[in-house]
């Protein structure tokens, strides 16, 4: 497997074979909010603690017993207490420090402290780059945002920093126990930081909100063809937005008090799912109906009255969609069939229209059930290239996280994920089904 010791070592030395740098090395360790070596003008990039996602100190216990009874005498400065110490961690830990609201205190002043020393020893010629990775879950309401985010976020640009750039990078194996069988980050965004220039303009919320709805719907087609899972978009979207938020001195509300990162980040977020529901308009309607009753209901029982008020605004029958095989209706209820309740023998020919809403969600059922190869060989089955299923994918995933749908939304990412392998699979799975087919020559 990956995690053995041999592993580790092979991994350590390809990197160092590869390092142009030549030069003698110096490595000191300590906490960041004290930080007292290093250079004076330094390239710096840092990969700091993600709130309060996991607790390096606490986990270290584990094998510092071990390491500190073998080498204590080497590293006396590091192996000097009983355990690892934890008092200094910069991470927002409720039990250390009494409390949910003291702990998220305690993060932001700590960062806070870090980004302004860090800017007193940055060299001016080079940007700082921050690697960040912490998935969005908390919604109040029609707002999604991140604690983890929002603090990190606000100490940076509060100690004299301007978010110039941005870039999610794949980080994170597939295999690592975290990331099997869930809808665990696969990317960190890079954010790519300057010192905040003197002469930053003060904007409104107004211009603001004008000018994300420039730019997020740029951003977001950039990063879905550069093959951006779902489960990291949400991420890594807020670059471009907070990018924007940056640039300003300060963001003003109506009542003339002064934007905080939260809010800014809920409205990112709300840009995001306006711009996803406009590509609605493009889908059919039967597709469109399943969404809005997705978000209305999941995939549990609601109302036939409502359903089919809901489906004659579309200007379709509900008879269409069951005939279809996409709902079910049971006496005065009905609902949306799961991915696993459909079948996986699809024959377009028993369709009257092409529906990608079915199309995507047989899509995920063959994901699911058998992998990549049997997703594309189902595609090769739709016809004509759809390319509208992996922008139908990436708002499923988003409606499915929404509605804490963690194992339909999975496979929603699968297909988005993968969506390229799909579609370029697709066409010699067809030519090597017409070879079998023909019949053998005789002699052969």
């Amino acid at each position: 497997s990956t995690g053995n010791w041999s592993s580790c070592v092979t991994w350590g030395q390809k990197v160092l074979a590869q390092a142009p740098a030549s030069v003698q090395g110096n490595l000191s360790h300590g906490p960041a909010q004290s930080l007292q070596s290093g250079p004076l003008k330094a390239v710096i990039s840092t990969d700091p603690p993600y709130y309060d996602n996991i607790g390096y100190a606490d986990l270290s216990d584990f094998f510092y017993v071990w390491l500190r009874k073998s080498l204590r005498a080497v590293y006396p400065d590091i192996f000097g207490t009983m355990q690892v110490p934890k008092a200094e961690e910069l991470v927002a830990t409720p039990y250390r420090h009494g409390g949910k609201a003291a702990a998220e205190s305690f993060f932001m002043q700590g960062m806070h402290t870090v980004f302004q020393n860090l800017l007193t020893r940055h060299d001016t010629n080079f940007p700082m780059s921050i690697y960040y990775a912490f998935k969005q879950q908390e919604t109040k309401g029609d707002i999604t945002s991140s604690t983890g985010w929002a603090t990190f976020l606000q100490a940076v640009l509060d100690s004299g920093w301007e978010v110039c750039a941005t870039w999610p990078m794949r980080t994170e194996l597939a295999n690592r126990t975290r990331g099997i069988n869930s809808n665990a980050l696969a990317s960190s965004i890079v954010l790519v930081c300057r010192p905040k220039k003197a002469d930053s303009m003060i904007l409104e919320r107004r211009q603001f909100l004008r000018e994300l709805r420039q730019e997020i719907p740029k951003s977001l087609r950039i990063l879905k063809e550069s093959r951006i899972a779902p489960v990291d978009l949400a991420q890594s979207i807020i670059g471009p937005g907070i990018a924007l938020f940056s640039r300003a001195s300060e963001i003003l509300e109506a009542d003339g008090s002064r934007m905080s990162v939260t809010t800014a980040l809920g409205l990112i977020n709300q840009v995001v799912d306006e711009t996803l529901s406009e590509a609605e308009g493009h889908l059919d309607a039967e597709s469109r109906f399943c969404l809005s009753w997705l978000e209305q209901s999941g995939f549990e029982e609601g109302s036939f009255g409502e359903a089919d008020t809901l489906s004659r605004a579309r200007n379709i029958h509900l008879s269409q969609l069951e005939h279809a095989g996409i709902i079910h209706k049971s006496g005065g209820k009905i609902r949306l069939k799961k991915p696993a309740e459909l079948p996986l023998n699809y024959d377009a020919k028993k369709v009257d229209r092409e529906i990608l809403w079915l199309e995507t969600l047989l899509l995920m059922r063959a994901m699911e059930t058998s992998g990549l190869e049997e997703a594309s060989l189902l595609y090769s089955k739709m016809g004509t290239a759809r390319s509208q299923i992996r922008d139908l994918s990436y708002r499923l995933f988003a409606l499915l996280e929404k509605k804490g749908l963690a194992t339909q939304a999975q496979w929603a990412n699968a297909v988005a994920n993968q969506w390229d392998e799909i579609i370029t699979s697709a066409p010699s799975i067809q030519v090597q089904q017409g070879l079998s087919a023909l019949p053998a020559k005789k002699g052969n």
